[in-house]
């Protein structure tokens, strides 16, 4: 990965840990491309949070289906211009959730769509992760006032958070930067934010961490 431009960075983490904002901010600091999950485009979702057994599995599939699209169209983009590229997810994250939403028979089925997919995801350069914890996400969640999100409770947020951790201690397909953003504002604060855009620059390979004290007045 060049210093200046990095090829394919993921910003990861749980609802509301502030993904999508981070990532259209890396996307204009690097002059990147930025492919964003687009959860509004998904009819299922607000069903989901009213009622998560009758429409998990519709949910589920709605994203993985929205996913493969979006896999296919970025292959065919490397294909004639190759560019660099900020997203708010990793393809990974789809099984994730449906593991987490889905009972046996609903996450087979799941399992067999998925298998049937062609979801050739590239290997990105860097994987950032951002963490904090569940009632710091409740806060940002019920601040950026979408109204289904309302619905969501803390111990779905736990037990998300709860996945995540799980799956990125074992994680090893691509660098990662694991940072603690419960104290930093990445998108409204620049000494924040630069102080992580500098460790971007920075970050070969392996497992890393960035967990900057807060700025004490």
């Amino acid at each position: 990965m060049n210093l200046d431009a990095p090829g394919y960075i993921v910003v990861e983490g749980p609802i509301g840990v502030g993904k999508t904002s981070l990532a259209r901010r890396l996307a204009e600091t690097f002059a990147s491309d930025v492919l964003l999950e687009r959860a509004e485009d998904n009819p299922f979702l607000e069903r989901y949070y009213q009622n998560p057994r009758a429409a998990a599995l519709a949910t589920q599939l709605s994203f993985l289906f929205q996913r493969a699209q979006q896999m296919q169209a970025l292959r065919q983009g490397d294909l004639f211009r190759p560019t660099a590229l900020v997203a708010d997810f990793l393809l990974d994250k789809d099984r994730l959730f449906a593991q987490l939403t889905l009972d046996h028979d609903e996450l087979q089925l799941y399992e067999q769509v998925y298998r049937h997919l062609t979801l050739d995801a590239p290997r990105p350069d860097l994987v950032v992760y951002l963490q904090a914890p569940v009632e710091v996400l409740l806060e940002r969640v019920k601040k950026r006032g979408i109204a289904y999100e309302r619905l969501i409770e803390s111990a779905y947020l736990q037990r998300l958070t709860d996945v995540y951790a799980q799956f990125f201690h074992h994680y090893d397909q691509a660098p990662l930067l694991i940072v603690n953003a419960a104290e930093i504002d990445l998108v409204g604060n620049d000494r924040d934010y630069n102080e992580l855009v500098d460790r971007i620059r920075r970050t070969r390979g392996g497992r890393h961490f960035f967990n900057p004290l807060p700025l004490n007045f």
